[in-house]
């Protein structure tokens, strides 16, 4: 076996379990360690097909979104933080090991890279033609659409979530005007009479 397709195996590997492990992890904290290991081990697997653009941006954009979104979501509703300090210990084995099988993951593709172990197939790109200017140009032409469509997605979830967050927050102050021409004065004020006490 070669070693770039034993690299390839063992990242597949590893993302197949890393996202089994996301939709079967009972523990948020535990489902977003390993839904950064599955995308960290997608951003080697697009190293190795020589696409780095996508592999930065990949880390880039998710692994940090990532974090970000569960802090936000943390943030949002309100989660008592001291009993999320309070388990740091009981996170640190599994977070240890995700960042060693990362590290482990990094060696593997920069070091076959390095060390020439990695000899790709793919077309290399030339200097006329970069990774960038490829996938512009067919996302702005060709899947223009589809583009479109994602960002209409992503929109319509973040409306989604403000909403979701917002929904137990509705302190409605405004005054309807019709409502205020039909009050009478006996539904609002009542007189009671009193007898009159006199002071001795």
């Amino acid at each position: 076996m070669e070693f770039k397709t034993f690299v390839f195996y063992f990242l597949s590997a590893i993302l197949v379990f890393a996202g089994l492990r996301v939709i079967t992890a009972r523990n948020p904290v535990h489902a977003a360690l390993y839904l950064v290991l599955a995308f960290f081990s997608a951003s080697g697997v697009w190293m190795l097909l020589q696409a780095e653009f996508l592999a930065i941006a990949l880390v880039l954009v998710y692994v940090g979104a990532v974090m970000v979104l569960f802090l936000f979501v943390v943030m949002m509703l309100d989660i008592n933080l001291d009993r999320l300090r309070e388990g740091f210990w009981s996170y640190l084995p599994l977070g240890a090991i995700i960042a060693l099988l990362m590290v482990a993951e990094m060696g593997l593709v920069l070091g076959g890279n390095y060390l020439g172990l990695l000899e790709s197939s793919v077309r290399q790109a030339t200097t006329e033609d970069s990774n960038v200017q490829a996938i512009g140009r067919l996302m702005f032409t060709e899947y223009v659409y589809p583009f479109e469509l994602a960002s209409v997605i992503l929109l319509v979830g973040i409306i989604a979530a403000v909403a979701l967050t917002q929904r137990d927050k509705r302190t409605n102050k405004s005054v309807s005007p019709s409502q205020q021409v039909f009050v009478k004065a006996r539904d609002r004020v009542r007189v009671l009479q009193m007898p009159a006490e006199k002071s001795d």
